[in-house]
């Protein structure tokens, strides 16, 4: 399993005309369905004039989170070339939208189909592909007297302290990278009271 996905850096825009029409595209990392629920009705309202709002997305490490939208084009002639794009391109956390203004020219399944993939590929081509590390969420709890050897052991991994509360019972949220994860655990499992690995939201 990798411990690294390929994403996108920022986002970015591409056009692509055919017989009339113009399909203007845009390529952005994303984290969340809700975060794409949001730039997505954005993007309507955005280009409200517009005939078709298309989109399609692939979230999550394992890339099984996704979605392809055709807004009202044939089916499959759309959201299934801009997916097809994110896929060959090997990545997650995207969220491509193509906007089509309508030429008066119909295209056909064929052109639209190559539209919407060429229109995806030329926001892409304008991007640039990062490579983020991979990391894991858990929550620590254990005794206030602990405190030193779990602060020492923090400092000597990558660890981002996230959230804290110091009491009797002290409360971490901490995020380590996954390769290191089962390393850090093996040198604080005689002070850790409890462990809890937390998932992405």
């Amino acid at each position: 399993m990798s411990d690294c996905i390929r994403t996108l850096r920022r986002t970015s825009e591409g056009i692509y005309k055919e017989k009339g029409s113009k399909f203007l595209s845009f390529a952005m990392p994303v984290s969340s369905e809700t975060e794409i629920r949001q730039i997505i009705e954005s993007f309507r309202k955005r280009f409200y004039d517009a005939r078709h709002v298309c989109y399609a997305y692939v979230l999550g490490e394992e890339k099984n989170q996704y979605r392809a939208y055709d807004d009202g084009e044939p089916s499959g002639t759309a959201g299934r070339p801009i997916l097809g794009q994110i896929h060959s391109y090997e990545l997650t956390n995207v969220l491509i939208i193509v906007v089509r203004y309508f030429g008066g020219v119909l295209l056909g399944t064929g052109g639209l189909t190559h539209a919407y993939k060429q229109s995806a590929t030329d926001a892409l081509a304008n991007n640039e592909i990062s490579e983020e590390e991979i990391r894991q969420t858990m929550q620590l709890s254990f005794d206030y007297a602990q405190m030193p050897q779990v602060m020492a052991a923090i400092k000597a991994w990558h660890v981002t302290i996230q959230e804290q509360q110091f009491e009797s019972t002290c409360h971490m949220v901490i995020s380590i990278p996954r390769t290191e994860s089962a390393a850090f655990l093996a040198k604080l499992q005689s002070v850790i009271r409890d462990i809890s690995l937390l998932k992405k939201q």
